[in-house]
């Protein structure tokens, strides 16, 4: 293949992407993904119980959503049927405490939590968290997160996405498939994520940093 060939093959390639990029769709978006394992939010009253009075949380890594964070800090759960040891705490604190399970450690805590987005606690059930300086029961708060995207508001009207919204998305490689029902919240300062926990992600094959692409919506809400 002579240099004027290989010149127009090129040229060829270059009009053939730019065509394929001005023809994709105008809601294509491809979203990073965040992998949780459990951990447990607290407030600031069971923070004083477990950890001591006026005790605050270490930052050990920042997570990609802006002011939140892994900490040093771990607790013990307990159930009915078993505990799980060195389970990590997420800062900052909030205003109810929250323990975010998988589906597999509620059977080894004897506990069924419900499939719930961040904040719905009302009728989920209670567990015994353990720190080094003390214990509580709590009532409820245990739950198993559901799926869902972090974005902003620019990033969402980009893409014709309102808050409360479920989008699907492929997820490609050897183990792949479409992820249907995640659900969309947007805030201010948001970082563009889907969260999902280590069951699903290990079911798809996925892994932290990896990428998935919206193929569609489903629901204008939950």
């Amino acid at each position: 293949m002579n240099y004027n060939q290989q010149q127009a093959e090129w040229i060829t390639q270059q009009i053939l992407q730019e065509l394929a990029a001005s023809t994709k769709p105008a809601d294509a978006l491809t979203i990073p993904v965040g992998i949780s394992n459990r951990h447990v939010h607290l407030s600031r009253e069971d923070m004083d119980v477990l950890f001591g009075y006026g005790s605050t949380l270490t930052r050990m890594k920042a997570v990609k959503q802006p002011g939140q964070y892994a900490a040093e800090e771990t607790v013990t759960l307990r159930g009915p049927k078993g505990e799980l040891h060195k389970v990590r705490v997420l800062g900052p604190l909030r205003s109810a405490t929250q323990i975010e399970i998988s589906v597999s450690d509620g059977f080894a805590l004897g506990v069924k939590a419900p499939v719930r987005m961040s904040g719905d606690l009302q009728d989920s059930p209670g567990i015994e968290i353990i720190g080094p300086n003390g214990r509580v029961v709590k009532t409820d708060g245990a739950i198993v997160a559901w799926r869902h995207i972090h974005i902003s508001p620019q990033d969402a009207e980009a893409h014709a996405l309102r808050d409360g919204m479920e989008i699907d998305v492929r997820i490609d490689g050897h183990r792949g498939g479409v992820l249907s029902h995640v659900v969309v919240r947007v805030s201010a300062d948001a970082v563009l994520e889907m969260h999902i926990d280590v069951e699903e992600a290990n079911g798809f094959g996925l892994r932290n940093g990896d990428c998935v692409t919206r193929v569609s919506t489903r629901s204008q809400g939950r």
